[in-house]
C-alpha cells in the first residue's frame, strides 16, 4: 500500500512539476506575443501624420547673349512657379508623397524665335511671338518603405513633366542603409528619364526644310534682306526628337564628432538623343551676314553631339558650433566628355536668434571652362561639325549672395481648417556671372501638419 501510495505522490508531483513548466512556458510565450504586438503597436512612426508643403518663388534673369540669338541679345526672362507636396503616411512604415508643380514664365529671349511677327525686328528687343511665353507642369509620386528598425529604407517614384515643345517621363528608386548606431549611411540611387522634343526652329530656317520653299518664302519676299541677300544656311533638321537620361548615384554619411557630420556623393549621368537644342541660332565668320530690320538671319541653328557623359563628385562638411551657429559648407567638382570642368563651393551659417526664428546667410562660388563646340558670336566656321553659342556651355565664373529666415512653431498653434503650420522659410538670392548675365529669386515655404 505504501508503495502505491509512493508511486502515486511521485506521479503527482511529475504532473505538478509538468503543469508549472507548461504554465511557464505559456507565460514567456505570451510576454514573449505581448512584447512583439506593443513593438507592432507603439514602434515609432516614419510620418506621424500627414504634411503638406507648399513652396513658392519668382524668379528674373537678363544679359546680353542670348542663345537664341546667337549669343547676342537679351536674355530677359521672369519665372513664377507654385508647388504643393503631400506625404501620406500609409502605415508605421510607408509614406506615399505626391508632388505637382506648375511654373509659369515670360521670356523676351524665347520670344526672338520669331522676330518678325510684330514691328522692328531686334535682337535686344522682345518679340510678342507665341514662344514669349509658356506653363511647365510637373506630376511626381514616390513610395517610401521603412524596415522595423529603420536601418534601411527602399524608395521608389514615377514623375511626368510638359511643356509646349517638350514632354518627359522618368522612373527611379533608391536603397539607404544605416548602420553603427545610425551614425553611417551609405546609399546609392538610379533614375531614367525619357524624354521627346516637339522640335521648334527659327522662323528663318524653316523654309530651308524638306518641302520647304527656301529663299522664296514670303518671309523674304515680303522683307527686305540687307547685307547678303543671297541668303543661304545650313539648317539641321533633326530626325529624332527623343532624348534619354540614365543617372546613377552613390551617396555615403558619417557622424564624425558628436558636433561634425560629414558626407560624400558620386554621380554619373549618360544621356543619349536630341542634346542639341533646336530654336538656338549659331552664326559663321566665314559666312556674310545677312538681316531682315535689326536682326540678323541664322548661319545654323545649333549642333551638338547626341551623346554626354557627366560626372560629379562631392561633399559636404557641417560642424555645430553651439546652440546658436551652425556651419554647413559643400563642394563639387564636376566634368564631362563635352571638355567641361567645373568647381562648386558653397558656405551657409545659419543663425539661431530665437527658438522659433533662424537666419541663412549663405555665398556660392562656380567656376567652368568652355564646352568643346563653344564658340561667341560669329567666331564658328561652316565647316564645323559641331556648333553651339550658349553661353551656358562657355568658360565663365559666378558668385551667389542669399540670405533667408524661418519660422518655426513645433506646436503648430496657427490652423488653416485641420493643417497647423509647422514653419515657414523665406529666402533671397542673388546671382551673378563675369559676363553680362544676373539673376535674383524669391523663395518661400510653408509646412502644415494635420491635427
Amino acid at each position: 500500500m505504501v508503495g502505491k501510495l509512493e508511486v502515486a505522490a511521485a506521479v503527482t508531483n511529475k504532473s505538478i512539476k509538468l503543469k508549472k513548466i507548461i504554465l511557464i512556458v505559456c507565460v514567456f510565450a505570451f510576454a514573449k506575443s505581448y512584447a512583439q504586438d506593443s513593438t507592432k503597436v507603439y514602434k515609432k512612426r516614419v510620418l506621424e501624420t500627414t504634411e503638406v508643403d507648399f513652396l513658392t518663388s519668382y524668379y528674373a534673369q537678363d544679359g546680353d547673349n542670348a542663345a537664341v540669338s546667337g549669343g547676342i541679345g537679351t536674355e530677359e526672362l521672369t519665372d513664377v512657379t507654385g508647388t504643393f507636396v503631400v506625404s501620406i503616411p500609409l502605415n508605421d512604415d510607408d509614406v506615399l508623397t505626391i508632388d505637382a508643380g506648375v511654373s509659369a514664365y515670360t521670356s523676351a529671349s524665347s520670344s526672338n524665335i520669331d522676330p518678325f511677327d510684330d514691328g522692328t525686328a531686334d535682337p535686344f528687343q522682345a518679340s510678342s511671338g507665341a514662344s514669349s511665353s509658356d506653363l511647365w507642369a510637373n506630376l511626381t509620386g514616390s513610395y517610401t518603405h521603412s524596415s522595423d528598425d529603420r536601418n534601411d529604407i527602399w524608395s521608389a517614384k514615377i514623375s511626368v513633366s510638359s511643356e509646349y515643345d517638350y514632354f518627359s517621363a522618368g522612373v527611379g528608386g533608391s536603397y539607404t542603409k544605416l548602420f553603427n548606431e545610425k551614425n553611417t549611411e551609405v546609399s546609392v540611387n538610379a533614375n531614367v528619364y525619357i524624354d521627346t522634343w516637339d522640335a521648334i526652329y527659327p522662323i528663318e530656317l524653316r523654309p530651308f526644310g524638306d518641302n520647304g520653299n527656301g529663299i522664296n518664302n514670303r518671309l523674304f519676299t515680303q522683307n527686305t534682306i540687307t547685307g547678303n541677300p543671297n541668303y543661304n544656311p545650313i539648317f539641321n533638321e533633326f530626325q529624332d526628337e527623343g532624348r534619354n537620361s540614365y543617372a546613377l548615384g552613390f551617396g555615403f554619411s558619417q557622424i564624425l564628432h558628436k558636433n561634425v557630420q560629414g558626407s560624400l556623393a558620386l554621380d554619373f549621368v549618360q544621356q543619349e538623343g536630341l542634346l542639341s537644342t533646336p530654336f538656338q541660332r549659331v552664326y559663321f565668320s566665314d559666312v556674310a551676314d545677312s538681316f531682315i530690320d535689326d536682326f540678323q538671319l541664322a548661319d545654323a541653328n545649333e549642333s551638338l553631339p547626341d551623346s554626354r557623359f557627366k560626372v560629379a563628385a562631392g561633399g559636404r562638411l557641417n560642424w555645430y558650433l553651439n546652440e546658436t551657429v551652425t556651419v554647413r559648407t559643400f563642394y563639387r567638382y564636376y566634368f564631362d566628355d563635352w571638355g567641361i570642368n567645373s568647381h562648386t563651393a558653397s558656405i551657409e551659417v545659419p543663425i539661431k536668434i530665437t527658438d522659433k526664428f533662424t537666419l541663412y546667410p549663405s555665398y556660392r562660388f562656380y567656376n567652368q571652362t568652355a564646352a568643346d563646340y563653344f564658340e561667341p558670336y560669329e567666331t564658328a566656321l561652316s565647316t564645323d561639325e559641331y556648333y553651339t553659342s550658349d553661353y551656358d556651355l562657355s568658360e565663365y565664373s559666378a558668385n551667389q549672395f542669399g540670405f533667408g529666415v524661418s519660422y518655426t512653431d513645433i506646436f503648430t498653434k496657427a490652423h488653416i481648417g485641420k493643417f497647423g503650420l509647422k514653419s515657414i522659410d523665406l529666402k533671397f538670392y542673388q546671382y551673378d556671372r563675369d559676363t553680362s548675365f544676373s539673376s535674383s529669386i524669391i523663395t518661400a515655404g510653408f509646412k502644415f501638419v494635420m491635427d
